[in-house]
Order: structure tokens, then C-alpha cells, then sequence
């Protein structure tokens, strides 16, 4: 019997049913180093107060409405208000590069743009972009969120009846949010989401994939609304009626985690695996014993629960080590992270190597895996906590199909997929045929129908030995490394593939005592003990792999692939031909020299 879907309604309405229960801490923020809730009644005041000034700012049902801002209540006050005002929400990075912000105002049409600073609004006057008429989030200026707000609150006031006449005149099919991709490959393509799309992925997500998750609990949020996952977890976390905590910066997480205790929290690879290098890291400060102890007992948990797992058990001789490690490390580990409330992680966006599960596994922190992209917004499959298939994405979300085409490409049909590429009917041609989305990812289902994604199709490439390498998956072997911060492998049409690597600079210095203390990262990436320790590394790390997708080669980079450098997609992705472009004559020179190879930014 199939299941009942939601029925089609448009954002507005979901968020007042959601609401409509009175609570006094929906949404909690620090503010002046406090954590300072939002009630419902709260929040919707705020919301049609925001509509109200937006409508009489001139701006009519369907007009564009840019939010360029880091996590806080005011973005989602802002987003909800833009939807409760007939508009269409278009969610811009903060740290998006310029040429790519200044593109995405112009192509959008965006005639009122909400931003969180005044630092921001210079950043978005720096890409040249003719702005229309901006609100700031702080300030108490005439172009500040209060003196707006205010504007419209008395608007409110004096007719009542205005925001719920915004709202009648929507329909569930129309336009709710233009989303940009983070361009990779090329300029940024705006995703059209309707109503409908986002409220039905939320609802049908919902059910699927977050057992447990539970009214009046706490979560917390990490990741930036500007991406679709989070931005869709709003609505996730609103209809579940938890306490929705907010991160304002990444850097900010581990003390957050210390204070909120979450029961829930969804990231990406990425901040799994700093959090563990985060660990190893602090044992190595600590030194002696210590220094010794972590890592063998996250390796010693890692392997027990890879044997639980996949093997055949784990045999005596490491249950008993796990037993020690779990009483001297992992048993502590979860406590002094914050996580010891937490019922699952869930990861999205990236690949996650199993073996970043499996330690977090060891000391009692599972991580549910799921798959998407912007074009469906995004959730299209999520792993449950009661039947979970570690290394895979978890299985098609009710309502929607999965089916792998005869090349290995992943298609998707259903109620969340995208109703196109705004003003690129020929992109949207190329991307939805006969209803059905072409995703650029290779993947399997198996008999059960669980997905695994084995890489981007277009990312894909061919050595001159003529063996297919799937970077994705070399890179997340690589990365497992607590000494590796960033990772691209490159290598189509030549012997073998080399990785470009980005060290974390504070460990290696621990580890080689040796290393100058006022070495540059600069200087450091010329040396030859550096050069041979990042290889053996990597080489490790990448010896379980077929011989043809080993690591024999490395070039090291000593600074970060950023946003702002144009290594990185505001999502965090490598835009690999960029840096192919960027250290090609040092990727030359690796695979011309007869020795393992180095290089300068």
C-alpha cells in the first residue's frame, strides 16, 4: 500500500499551521553572549510586520528578494516574510565571490536585497552590482531591519487583514525560492522551487528520516541557510516543533555543541572529519601518554565497528582492545564533545567515508547518510536510524523514484524536482526529460533499494592506462588523514593520478618537531621531510584502494583552497578546473620529475 503523501499547499501555509501551537523558545540565538529564544507568537509577528514593509516598499507578488547573510533569526524572519509577502526568496552566500554576487543580483532581478551587516553590504558593493534598495540587519539607521520592521508593524496595525490577503493570493506551483548553484563548472544556474517542491520534501523528509526527533527537543543548526539542505531543515526542524538553536559561525561549534547538548544536527563530511582531527589534534598538544592513547583508540574503535559491521565480528583480540579504549577514550569522547544527547548526526551534501561513520560510530554517535541536490530541494534519499546501510544514502523518500539509466547516471522523478533553470529553458531541456532529472552522479541501487553514489559523472576521468578513477572516492580515502586538510586528485590521460594536497598545518608542526617554529606554510612546503611525511600519509591512506587509484605523487599547497580565492564553491566544493587551471605547471612538474613533488601558492 502506498503511503499518503502531504497534500499541496504553499510555504506560508505551512509555516502558521506549524505555528500555531503557542511556544516560547521556537528559535534561540546567542546574543550578547546569551542564548535568547523567539516564541511563535513572536516569530509571526515578526514575519507579517517584515511582509507588511516589503509590500509597501513597492514590491508586488512575485518580485525578487535577495537575503545575503551569515545564520541568525533575522534570515529566517526575512526569508518567512518574503514568502508571506507574495515574493520569491533568492538566498545568496556571504562569502559568494564577487563577479558570482554580482551575477546573481543582475540575472535574478532582485529588487530589494536584506543583508546582515554593514561589512556585507561593502562586500556586495565591491562586485559592482547596481543594487536596489537595501536593508540591513545591523543597524539602527533609516536603512536598518528595526526602522523597516517598525515601518511595517504599524502598517499592520492599522490593517490587520493585509498579511493573510497576501497569502490568499498564492498558489502551491508558483515560485517560492530561486536558488543558485554554486558553480563549479561554470557560472551559477538559478534552481526554480516552488511552494510545493520545498513544503512536500520537508514533510515526506520528515517521516522518513528522523526518527526520534521529537517535540521539545533541542537541535542545532551549523550549516548556512543560503545552502538548500539547511535551508529545507528549517522547515524540517519548525514542523517537528524542536528547540532550533542557531550556530552563527562555523568556528563557533564546538562551544555551541558544549552548551546545547543537541539531540540532532545535520553537516557535512567535512566538519566530521575536523571534529575529529580536532581530537587527535588536542592529544598531540597534550603530549605523552595522551598523545599515544586517543589515536590508538579512535584507530582500535574504528576497526572494531568496521569488523561489527561489514565483517564477520570483530575478533577476541580486538574486542578486548576496544573494550580498554572504551573505557580509557571513546567513553569519554562523546561527553566532551556535547554529543552525548544526541541520537543520530546526519550527513549530506558530500561523500562520507566510512571509515569518519565507524569511529563515530565507536563511541556511540551514529551518522545517517542521505542524497540530494538544489534541483530537489534537495532531500531525494535518507537513510533511517532502524534501517541503516552504512556506505550507502539511504533509500528513496516516499513519492519519489530512483532509477539508475543505462550509462550509471542517477535519475529522479517526484514532487521536489525543480521546475527548471530560470530564463535557461535550454539547461532545463538538457536536465528533466520526459519528467524525469538527469543528475550527473554514477550510481547503484541494489535489491533492497539502497542507493550508493559512486561519483560526479562529468568528474570522472580516464588515466592513460585506460582505468576510470572516481576522485570523490580517492579524495575521501585521502582525507581520513587527520594531517590532510584539503585534497583534489587530478589525472586524466596520464599514468597514474597525483593528489594535490593541503596540509593542516598546526598537526604537522606537531608531529615533525623539527619544523622551524617561524616557518611560513610557504617555507615548510618546500622541505623534504614535510614533503616525504604528507606522502607516506597519503600513501597509507590510499594503499587499501585498487593499484590504479593509489597515490603515489603529491603536490602539497600551502594555503587553504577558499571561497574568496576562487579554489571553492560557496557549498564548499573544489572547482577542479579551476585549480587544474591554477597549478598546472606544478601538476607538470610532479608527473615530469623522477621524485615525489612540492609547490608554492
Amino acid at each position: 500500500m502506498s503511503p499518503e503523501l502531504p497534500r499541496k499547499e504553499t510555504l506560508p501555509t505551512l509555516i502558521r499551521r506549524a505555528l500555531s501551537e503557542q511556544r516560547d523558545e521556537v528559535l534561540v540565538e546567542r546574543v550578547n553572549g546569551s542564548w535568547t529564544p523567539t516564541s511563535s507568537a513572536r516569530l509571526i509577528e515578526r514575519v507579517e510586520s517584515v511582509a507588511c514593509a516589503i509590500r509597501d516598499a513597492g514590491l508586488t507578488a512575485g518580485d525578487r528578494v535577495a537575503l545575503i547573510s551569515h545564520n541568525c533569526v533575522d534570515w529566517i524572519v526575512c526569508d518567512f516574510a518574503t514568502l508571506f509577502a507574495g515574493c520569491v526568496v533568492v538566498p545568496i552566500y556571504p562569502t559568494q565571490a564577487l563577479d558570482h554576487t554580482a551575477y546573481i543580483l543582475e540575472h535574478s532581478g532582485a529588487t530589494l536585497v536584506f543583508v546582515d551587516s554593514p561589512e556585507t553590504l561593502e562586500h556586495v558593493r565591491a562586485s559592482g552590482a547596481t543594487l536596489p534598495r537595501v536593508v540591513v540587519f545591523d543597524s539602527e539607521a533609516d536603512d536598518g531591519l528595526s526602522s523597516f520592521e517598525r515601518r511595517g508593524a504599524a502598517i499592520r496595525s492599522e490593517h490587520p487583514e493585509l498579511p493573510a490577503a497576501y497569502e490568499a493570493t498564492l498558489l502551491p506551483d508558483e515560485l517560492a525560492v530561486l536558488i543558485y548553484t554554486s558553480g563549479t563548472t561554470g557560472v551559477p544556474k538559478g534552481v526554480m522551487l516552488s511552494h510545493d517542491n520545498l513544503a512536500f520534501d520537508a514533510q515526506v523528509s520528515l517521516t522518513c528520516g528522523f526518527e526520534g526527533i521529537e517535540s521539545g527537543r533541542d537541535v542545532l543548526s551549523v550549516l548556512p541557510y543560503s545552502h538548500i539542505y539547511e535551508h529545507t531543515m528549517i522547515y524540517i526542524y519548525l514542523i517537528s516543533k524542536v528547540r532550533y538553536f542557531i550556530c552563527h559561525d562555523p568556528s563557533e561549534l564546538l562551544a555551541d555543541l558544549r552548551d546545547v547538548r543537541p539531540t540532532e544536527m545535520t553537516a557535512v563530511p567535512r566538519i566530521f572529519d575536523r571534529v575529529l582531527a580536532g581530537v587527535e589534534g588536542q592529544a598531540l598538544k597534550m603530549g605523552g601518554l595522551q598523545a599515544k592513547l586517543v589515536p590508538w583508540a579512535l584507530r582500535v574503535g574504528r576497526d572494531y565497528m568496521h569488523a561489527k559491521t561489514f565483517g564477520h565480528g570483530p575478533s577476541p583480540g580486538l574486542a578486548f582492545q576496544y573494550a580498554i579504549a572504551k573505557r580509557l577514550v571513546l567513553g569519554k569522547i562523546r561527553h566532551a564533545l556535547g554529543l552525548d544527547r544526541i541520537g543520530f548526526l546526519t550527513s549530506g551534501s558530500a561523500p562520507l567515508h566510512v571509515d569518519t561513520a565507524m569511529t563515530f560510530l565507536s563511541f556511540g554517535v551514529p551518522i545517517m547518510q542521505g542524497y540530494g541536490l538544489t534541483e530537489t530541494s534537495p532531500v531525494t534519499s535518507c537513510s533511517r536510524l532502524s534501517r541503516n546501510e552504512y556506505g550507502a544514502v539511504g533509500r528513496a523518500i516516499d513519492g519519489v523514484e530512483l532509477h539508475v539509466a543505462p550509462d550509471g547516471e542517477l535519475l529522479v522523478r517526484g514532487r521536489n524536482v525543480m521546475q527548471g533553470y530560470y530564463r535557461d529553458p535550454q539547461a532545463t531541456a538538457e536536465a528533466i526529460v520526459d519528467g524525469w532529472l538527469h543528475t550527473g552522479d554514477v550510481a547503484e541501487i541494489d535489491g533492497d533499494g539502497f542507493l550508493r553514489i559512486t561519483d560526479r559523472k562529468r568528474e570522472v576521468f580516464k588515466t592513460g592506462t585506460g582505468k576510470f578513477v572516481a576522485p570523490a572516492r580517492v579524495e575521501a580515502s585521502v582525507k581520513r588523514s587527520i594531517f590532510v586538510a584539503q585534497a583534489m586528485v587530478t589525472g586524466s590521460g596520464r599514468a597514474h593520478p597525483i593528489a594535490l594536497i593541503v596540509p593542516n598545518w598546526n598537526l604537522v608542526r606537531l608531529e615533525l618537531a623539527s619544523l622551524p617554529a617561524d616557518a611560513s606554510p610557504e617555507q615548510l612546503a618546500e622541505r623534504e621531510d614535510v614533503l616525504a611525511f604528507l606522502t607516506e600519509e597519503v600513501r597509507k591512506e590510499t594503499a587499501d584502494l585498487a593499484s590504479y587509484e593509489q597515490i603515489r605523487r603529491i603536490v602539497v599547497v600551502p594555503r587553504e583552497f577558499t571561497v574568496e580565492g576562487g579554489e571553492l564553491s560557496p557549498s564548499m566544493k573544489i572547482k577542479r578546473r579551476i585549480v587544474e587551471e591554477r597549478y598546472a605547471g606544478e601538476i607538470d612538474r610532479a608527473y615530469g620529475a623522477g621524485r615525489l613533488a612540492h609547490t608554492r601558492a
